[in-house]
């Protein structure tokens, strides 16, 4: 066991190494856990396993994220329940006819949907098999369709049921339930800003999002509006399924990611979908992102662990608060770091490593746990859209024909990304929009 050396050259080394593994390219959870067995065992000695032991152990006996696995599987079973398909036909009738109407009726569902599945690969997925050849088909803009996919499917890891908001609440010792009610208004607000972004440059732009033509609309007004609210009847059965059965107080968030769960597989089953074959992917689906979840958790506590133990998070403490930018401009660099770090690594990895060394931080400044918290997470859904690490790109470039490049979807989300800057900074100068609802609702 190596002793002497200063917690701050440990806290350099640490971050070194984590840069380094991270640009080599080796997967996060075991860049997180070697650093942390190797810092270990080096300047903690043997004892280090025992800290290991107990942190896998809190992480398997920790009863909220059991919901992980639970969300997961309603998201991969509600991509394949048939629930979206209608529901874009419906909105295809009523916005066709507007310019960009299919790119806002596609903000819209990713928005109703993001209310149903805690998962951005889903809706992004289902969004891009639904709407990206219809607006394609139509002379839509290539930057314009995929940006509008790629940001409302990162919704889904914003409005509640979130994994983001179920990993966040017990890393940060604050209750889930009150971050899912603070995460609506901001997921719904941005939600409008994009719609308002698309309606604006396709009424200056039309060649950008030109209407439907009108014979491909020429329904009654009956079979619309009979269209729209059938569909609309799924979504809205399985959100107050999930977040009714929180907010009225009936369960936890982890029993209602169960009956989320059961509700999905009757919708499946309803729309003649639910089978061996669906229901398998279903389940392997959810078994490949909840390990993945998982390791990455376990990883990160081992770094997390051995960097706090060794004194990384008073060093990092020290470091922040001295800087000087006062209360708000220290606010505005942790914001940045955390977006920073989000085109470089896995958010669960942000998560694990900033919100114990941020989190005391924000308390010493006065601001509160879940309105900072709040921050962070709208910061973080930036992450699924910022390269080299964009979630986002990287699943709808997977399904996209092979007309539309890479570049095409940079350009596309670089608005976006815009817009979800002016959102954050709306959420820190009227703080009411993530503090309001969880005063009414949650005492």
């Amino acid at each position: 066991m190596i002793q002497g050396v200063s917690p701050e050259t440990i806290t350099v080394l640490m971050f070194l190494g984590v840069c380094a593994g991270v640009f080599l390219g080796y997967p996060l959870a075991f860049v997180l856990g070697g650093l942390g067995f190797v810092f270990g065992l080096l300047f903690v000695g043997p004892d280090v396993f025992g800290m290991f032991v107990v942190r896998t152990l809190a992480v398997m006996k920790d009863y909220v994220l059991l919901a992980v696995p639970l969300f997961v599987f309603m998201g991969v079973m509600l991509e394949r329940s048939g629930v979206s398909e209608r529901l874009f036909g419906a909105l295809h009738l009523w916005l066709g006819g507007v310019r960009g109407g299919l790119a806002i009726a596609t903000i819209l569902i990713s928005t109703i949907f993001a209310a149903c599945t805690g998962i951005v690969g889903a809706s992004v997925v289902m969004m891009g098999l639904l709407a990206l050849p219809a607006m394609l088909s139509r002379g839509y803009d290539k930057s314009l369709v995929t940006g509008t996919i790629c940001a409302g499917g990162t919704l889904g890891i914003l409005i509640p049921p979130s994994i983001m908001i179920v990993i966040y609440g017990p890393t940060a010792g604050i209750s889930v339930g009150k971050l899912f009610a603070g995460a609506f208004f901001p997921g719904f607000l941005l939600s409008a800003l994009y719609t308002v972004f698309i309606a604006a440059v396709c009424f200056l732009r039309p060649e950008l999002g030109p209407p439907m033509p009108l014979e491909e609309r020429q329904v009654s007004f009956q079979k619309k509006l009979y269209e729209l609210l059938i569909s609309l009847l799924p979504p809205i059965f399985l959100i107050m399924a999930v977040l009714g059965t929180i907010f009225f107080g009936f369960a936890a968030p982890t029993e209602a990611a169960a009956v989320g769960g059961t509700a999905t597989a009757l919708l499946a089953a309803c729309y003649g979908r639910l089978n061996l074959k669906t229901l398998k992917e279903a389940c392997y689906g959810t078994l490949r992102t909840t390990s993945m979840v998982m390791m990455v958790v376990v990883g990160a506590g081992f770094f997390t662990g051995v960097f706090l133990y060794l004194g990384g998070g008073d060093v990092v403490t020290e470091v922040v608060l001295s800087l000087p930018l006062g209360k708000w401009g220290i606010l505005f660099f942790m914001m940045v770091v955390v977006f920073i770090l989000g085109s470089l690594i896995d958010w669960i990895g942000i998560i694990m490593i900033c919100v114990p060394l941020f989190t005391p931080i924000a308390r010493q400044l006065g601001f509160n746990d879940t309105w900072f918290a709040m921050l962070v997470i709208v910061n973080l859904q930036m992450s699924f859209l910022t390269p080299p690490f964009a979630y986002s790109i990287f699943y709808l470039k997977g399904i996209a024909p092979p007309e539309i490049t890479t570049h095409d979807i940079y350009k596309g989300v670089v608005p976006f990304i815009i817009l979800q800057w002016i959102g954050l900074a709306l959420c820190i100068i009227y703080p009411d929009i993530i503090m309001w609802l969880p005063s009414k609702l949650i005492k």
